[in-house]
């Protein structure tokens, strides 16, 4: 956000001057004119080159403390500036120091916590800033402020829960391939220059095993640039629209995965729809905010529906019972919900009720994803013993 210089009088005719953030100057001249200030001058101040070595980017943690902090404060009655002067100074990461202290000077020139969080979209999404806007409006702030704060506490425990299911698979994964990778590179050529003045024919997997290590000796090079053409290829055509929606579908439908992906991606949109409605947010711009922040194509494509349908005075259960993601129940509950018009309630009960369906998901998945991979990494480690040792047995049965 570019800092211009003015210079200009007052109505009682004293010069001021100073220096103020603002998007470009008009938005500065109405900065000023709502503090009654006649401009004669404006600049734009030079940039400043900073040189920074350290993380700029500032976590979904680092934003849900502070949510939680601020909305204590202000719970407490302790003025709005105030209580931004006292987040930036106990604020221990930098970027976050700078974020609160911009927003902090905006408020004290005038804009209002919406528009000043709006600044800063990297840090304060859309669903964040509709929600402080309509406390604002609403005279509801601090309640506002710990809805939210309740709102990110819970969705950044969901994805916790869902990236903590990954983390063992993962990292067993990696292992077996290191392990395998480094026995196919180093160990099997000493067989294979052993079975090499045999001079006898080897077994058919033995052969398999010797080729492949011979691959990755001979052409390692071609393997790892063909694993980083297709993750990059992949990385582009996922940015796809049809690309994305083609991908999420698939990970909706796969064995071990589909089920907690659906679970958390049913408990994400009935939270973040209910508590944009709880804090005044209209159905439509609700709709609009949980479509951006849905965070899987086909719940997006069907929330869009659902706009369509509320605007030419329908309901939102049909285009949600269309994607086949949302199972019955909940359809059922979200209709019930909007025939007696206590639909945030109702959404608020079925993101409770899947919370707890996506924790017994994720326990269900780590108690049957550690025994198969550790039996495929048994398989594929003993399979390449077992054709090692094939052409040894062959000769101990000729010797005996």
């Amino acid at each position: 956000m570019p800092v211009f210089e003015y210079k200009g009088r007052t109505l009682a005719g004293a010069t001021v001057a100073g220096q103020l953030e603002a998007k470009d100057r008009k938005e500065l001249e109405r900065l000023l004119r709502s503090r009654r200030i006649l401009v004669s001058h404006v600049s734009k101040k030079p940039a400043e080159i900073k040189l920074s070595f350290g993380s700029k980017r500032v976590s979904k943690l680092d934003i849900s403390r502070f949510t939680r902090q601020f909305a204590t404060m202000i719970g407490a009655g302790l003025p709005m500036v105030q209580c931004l002067e006292i987040l930036s100074a106990q604020s221990e990461r930098p970027e976050m120091k700078r974020i609160i202290s911009e927003v902090r000077e905006s408020v004290s020139s005038g804009t209002t916590l919406s528009e000043a969080l709006a600044r800063h979209r990297k840090a304060f999404d859309e669903l964040y800033t509709n929600m402080v806007e309509a406390g604002e409006i609403g005279g509801a702030l601090d309640t506002i402020l710990v809805r939210l704060a309740n709102y990110r506490e819970k969705a950044d425990a969901l994805v916790r829960k869902v990236k903590g299911a990954l983390v063992y698979p993962t990292v067993v994964v990696i292992v077996a391939i290191g392990v395998t990778a480094a026995m196919l590179t180093f160990i099997v050529p000493v067989f294979a220059k052993m079975f090499s003045g045999l001079g006898a024919e080897l077994p058919a997997p033995t052969q398999v095993v010797l080729g492949i290590s011979g691959f990755l000796q001979n052409y390692f090079w071609l393997l790892i640039g063909g694993i980083v053409g297709a993750v990059v290829g992949f990385r582009f055509w996922v940015k796809t629209e049809g690309g994305r929606l083609t991908f999420d579908k698939f990970m909706l439908k796969t064995p071990m995965f589909g089920t907690l992906i659906r679970k958390s991606a049913v408990a994400r949109f009935t939270r973040t729809l209910g508590t944009l409605l709880q804090s005044g947010v209209s159905i439509l711009d609700a709709l609009d905010i949980t479509a951006k922040t849905a965070g899987n194509k086909v719940i997006q494509v069907a929330i869009r529906k659902s706009v369509v349908a509320i605007a030419e005075g329908d309901t939102i259960t049909g285009p949600l019972k269309e994607t086949g993601v949302f199972p019955p129940m909940v359809t059922q509950m979200i209709h019930v919900g909007e025939k007696t018009g206590g639909l945030d309630d109702m959404l608020g009960k079925i993101a409770d009720f899947y919370d707890e369906e996506v924790d017994a998901a994720v326990s269900a998945l780590t108690s049957i994803i550690e025994p198969v991979i550790i039996v495929l990494m048994g398989i594929v480690i003993g399979g390449i013993l077992i054709a090692m040792y094939m052409p040894m047995f062959d000769i101990i049965g000729k010797i005996s």
